[in-house]
């Protein structure tokens, strides 16, 4: 399943929230440097879908604010 990603580094409070559109807003802590942000990011959506990180994969814009994230079934 892949589904589109708008991340917000640095915000105080980490949340993954569900748009209108189906298109996710996800706040992570981790500034936007050294993959930090995304590193954070595929930890809070394992969470968020309780899944293994290992099935989560940045698959377009890994140094963008938009991403396409790919979640791989079982």
């Amino acid at each position: 399943m892949k589904i589109t990603i708008k991340i917000k580094p640095n915000s105080a409070v980490p949340e993954v929230t569900q748009s209108p559109d189906g298109s996710y807003l996800v706040k992570v802590l981790s500034p936007a440097r050294e993959g930090k942000a995304n590193k954070e990011l595929i930890d809070l959506l394992a969470n968020y879908f309780r899944i293994p990180k290992s099935r989560i994969e940045i698959i377009s814009g890994a140094k963008s604010r938009s991403k396409i994230v790919e979640i791989y079934e079982e």
